[in-house]
């Protein structure tokens, strides 16, 4: 098959369709949003271990560590191996709203960077590329929270008694138990920490992988190399991955604790606010609890990224609608 850029009179039907200005809009969105479920559905067993690691030992200093394989093996032995899949519909919608909203704006934003950068005969800059990452990331956030919120409940619900669990059956079940039980405003508790730990790992994603890029094809990273390009997309996503975990798991910690915390026997939640957890961890459980289980998150967070934005650029490559 030909390899050469299509003709007009080649074009594939539906491509003027395609050229619509709403749906030219749309695209980056839609793109997003699938690619992110895709990486979802495939990373979802690293998660929910994360989420176990986090809020294991919780509020309890110097005691025996848990390690990913033990969690993996227990969650295995009391339940079934689908268990490792808990919580995967809340996660399924929360790419459907946050990744879709994230990648989306980012798109949009980088278009208009771009257009600029264009006009003055320059390139984008990394403070650029920065800026759009920090916004569409914070954006995104703030509309994924219920979803998020409801996914780190169906994830910690089997790590309470047996009498007190909600057994929650699907992530529309968790949400309209969570809101009649909690009020609605409670779909959105741990939303500082989200949207600051969206933020820093949308800069360390999408900024870093595309300066990561940047600098291997400056540098003649992987040069002569069958796939060079490929390569370096794998290794500008590994590098993104380690520095979108390194900036936001301290964040993704605290707003672990939030969003699984409930109302104790007194009526009173442990944590009063962000700056109460932050303060309250470090004084019972000590500094680096913080980063308990960077490993496992950063297995998590580098794959997922690689394959959200490598899905992402494919869908878009595939729409004729750009790059990420």
């Amino acid at each position: 098959m030909s390899t050469s850029a299509p003709t007009r009179s080649a074009a594939r039907p539906g491509s003027g369709l395609l050229k619509h200005p709403t749906i030219v809009t749309a695209l980056p969105f839609i793109n997003g949003g699938a690619a992110g479920m895709i990486a979802t559905s495939i990373i979802q067993p690293v998660d929910m271990v994360k989420v176990r690691l986090q809020l294991a030992g919780e509020g309890v200093s110097g005691i025996a560590r848990s390690s990913p394989f033990t969690i993996t093996r227990d969650i295995i032995k009391q339940g079934h191996i689908l268990d490792l899949y808990s919580g995967l519909s809340a996660g399924l919608l929360r790419q459907a709203v946050y990744t879709t909203a994230r990648m989306g704006f980012f798109s949009t934003f980088m278009g208009r960077f771009s257009a600029k950068a264009k006009a003055e005969n320059r390139s984008v800059t990394f403070m650029e590329r920065s800026g759009a990452s920090l916004a569409a990331g914070g954006l995104g956030a703030i509309l994924g929270n219920p979803c998020d919120l409801a996914l780190i409940r169906m994830q910690s619900d089997g790590l309470r008694p047996v009498a007190e669990r909600k057994n929650y059956t699907s992530v529309i079940n968790a949400l309209a138990r969570i809101t009649k039980a909690e009020g609605v405003l409670a779909l959105w508790n741990g939303c500082l920490p989200t949207v600051v730990r969206a933020m820093a790992l949308n800069f360390g994603q999408l900024a870093f992988y595309s300066e990561s890029k940047a600098q291997f094809a400056k540098y003649g990273v992987f040069e002569g190399y069958k796939g060079q390009e490929a390569m370096r997309n794998l290794g500008a996503s590994a590098v993104a991955g380690f520095f979108a975990s390194f900036f936001s798991l301290p964040f993704d910690f605290i707003k672990t604790r939030l969003q699984k915390q409930t109302k104790g026997p007194d009526g009173k939640l442990p944590y009063r606010g962000t700056m109460h957890c932050a303060l309250k961890v470090a004084k019972e459980e000590g500094l680096l609890r913080f980063y308990r289980g960077f490993g496992t998150y950063y297995v998590r967070i580098a794959p997922h990224a690689m394959l959200t934005v490598l899905f992402a650029d494919w869908f878009l490559q595939l729409t004729k609608t750009g790059s990420v």
